[in-house]
């Protein structure tokens, strides 16, 4: 490898995980919420609301059904009015974020309803609301759970950034697209590979390390 590819990959890492550090900071931003309203609203929840839920459940399952390459085509519009532009790191950040936002909402419930209802009950019994059960006993009690989460949606974003290398998004998977694929460049296509391998893999280690440190059972 001569020092320009070294450069170019070298940029594509910096691209691949702004692209999903930034996605997943903002898919949190709404997909926390959504995900503690989900739960909030469930017939065994604390609000339950089995209208409100249905609405969010079908919302959730349809944004979580839509494949991301299809996604990212239809909210073009969208990432233009935010962006200005339909192409680059930037841009691919919009979609990335629609896309992470429902499987985030959906991880979150998932991760809430894992937290001992004695614990909840507890609480009750002190008299803490609604908010303190949430912030004082549902998020303290599930971290180790929703660390594996963010774990998990961390490496399902690298994959989707990887993916919108397709339609030039940036990042490694734009590297691989224009010069493993289409000039027939083997070299930096396994190269490119290895390195997003390598990624989820130490995504992969310390998350499981965080999760495991803040389990106290």
């Amino acid at each position: 490898m001569n020092s320009a590819v070294i450069s170019m990959i070298t940029k594509g890492i910096g691209e691949t995980l702004l692209m999903v550090i930034l996605s997943t900071i903002f898919g949190y931003v709404f997909g926390l919420p959504l995900g503690i309203l989900l739960y909030l609203t469930d017939e065994n929840g604390l609000k339950q609301n089995k209208t409100l839920y249905r609405v969010l459940d079908i919302i959730v399952n349809i944004g979580r059904s839509i494949p991301f390459i299809i996604l990212l085509i239809l909210i073009l519009p969208l990432t233009k009015l935010i962006v200005g532009k339909t192409y680059g790191t930037l841009a691919t950040i919009v979609p990335l974020t629609v896309a992470a936002i429902p499987f985030i909402g959906r991880m979150v419930e998932s991760s809430l309803k894992e937290v001992n209802k004695g614990v909840i009950e507890a609480g009750q019994s002190m008299g803490a609301s609604t908010f303190q059960l949430i912030y004082k006993v549902l998020l303290k009690e599930a971290r180790p759970s929703l660390i594996n989460g963010i774990t998990i949606c961390l490496v399902t974003i690298l994959g989707y950034s990887a993916m919108a290398g397709t339609v030039g998004g940036g990042g490694l998977g734009d590297i691989a697209i224009r010069y493993g694929y289409y000039r027939y460049q083997s070299d930096i296509m396994f190269i490119t590979v290895i390195i997003i391998v390598l990624l989820v893999q130490i995504i992969q280690f310390i998350g499981n390390r965080l999760a495991k440190n803040l389990d106290k059972r």
